[in-house]
Order: C-alpha cells, then structure tokens, then sequence
C-alpha cells in the first residue's frame, strides 16, 4: 500500500451488491476499499473513522438514506466526497443532489465499465456525471435560479449577522459597525466568525461579491 491509494467506502444495503462493487473496484491498483456500510449512518461513522477520499453512495437504504447521508458527510466540511451510485436514473435526482454537496452521480448498470473512473474523478476534486446525463444537467441549471444558492446560504445567517455581513461589505470597520448596531467591536468580530463558518468565506473581498450577487450593494 501507498500514500497515493484512494480510500473508498462502500454504502449499500446490500452485501451481495458491496461485494460486487468491491471487485470492480479490487481491479484498480490505486484504489482502497476501507470500509463497508450497511445504511448512512454507518457510512458517517465510517468516514469519521477512516476520512476516505470518495464514499460510493446509495441512495435507497434502511435506516438513514443516501441523500440525507450525503448532507450529512457534506455538512462535515471535511474532504471526503460522494459519489452516489443509484438504480435512479438522472432526471430523477441529479441535479438536487449535485446541488446538495454530491462530487458524482453514477447509474449501477454502468457500474462495472465506469466506477473505476469515477472514483478516480471524484477523489482529484472533479464532479463526474455520464456523457449521457450532460442534457438533463443542463436543463436542471438554465431552469434554476441563478443566485438561489446564494440567496440560500444567505438564509442560514441570523438577522444581525446579515447587517454585519451588508456593513463589512459597504466597507465599514468593526468599530464602525459597532456603533451602528450597538454592540461591541470584539461582538462584532464574533458575528463575523459566525458569517464565517456558515458562508466558507473569510475575506472583504468575498463579502462585497456576494452582497452584489443578493442585490444588497449597487455596483458603480
């Protein structure tokens, strides 16, 4: 074994099915398959345990599904990515769960000519979805709204972590936002951690672009 193996969890509810994408996958000398999960909560305990690079989802499961379990695993903010394999076909769920955090979308019958590639995709930092599913991607992304993912994770701040996020972005230090809101500059440093950890952003300049995509600035 080398530092280059990609480490894989298997979630199926199925052992017959496990075993068969283990082969498949067993073919590959650059992939590891470290661990096997029954339904998502074993595969969340499994990445906790291992931090794979790649968990191979399904979405039907007892227990916790695959969907939930991939918000789950994405929520972690970790490095492990899913690529979910699915009886389901595309139009079914692609698009909601590529928008839902998932690196990958594979049907089963094509499992044993495309999961090797996949994995592979899918742990490099790529999003793999089959050439024949290009056409339901592409609809699913003209009909969405543009910034509804902005306007999401606007969503999750609270009200005053709004106004700090709106005054940091109009360019106003914390002292100055302070006065304005009345609290503290050390509180308002707190609520900017908070727009931090919430929004996976960090800088003015990250601020500034989403309040222009929300419409909360005038560009001039």
């Amino acid at each position: 074994m080398t530092l280059d193996l990609i480490r894989v969890v298997l979630a199926d509810d199925h052992t017959v099915v496990r075993a068969g994408l283990k082969a498949v996958l067993g073919t590959a000398r650059d992939i590891d398959v470290v661990g096997e999960a029954r339904d998502g909560q074993e595969a969340l305990t499994l990445v906790d345990r291992f931090n794979p690079h790649v968990v191979v989802m399904d979405l039907s499961m007892t227990g916790m599904d695959g969907a939930t379990a991939t918000k789950a695993i994405v929520a972690k903010g970790g490095e492990t990515r899913v690529l979910i394999l699915t009886m389901h076909p595309e139009e079914e769920y692609l698009v909601p769960l590529l928008e839902a955090g998932a690196a990958g979308y594979l049907v089963k019958s094509a499992a044993d000519r495309e999961l090797v590639d996949a994995v592979r995709a899918v742990a490099k930092g790529d999003v793999y979805v089959r050439h024949a599913a290009a056409r339901v991607l592409a609809r699913g992304l003209t009909q969405k709204d543009p910034h509804a993912v902005d306007k999401e994770r606007f969503a999750r701040l609270t009200e005053r972590e709004r106004d700090v996020l709106r005054l940091t972005a109009q360019g106003y230090s914390a002292p100055e936002i302070g006065e304005r809101l009345f609290i503290s500059p050390k509180t308002v440093d707190t609520y900017k951690q908070r727009i931090n950890e919430k929004l996976g952003i960090s800088h003015r300049a990250e601020y500034v672009q989403l309040a222009l995509r929300l419409g909360l600035l005038t560009q001039e």
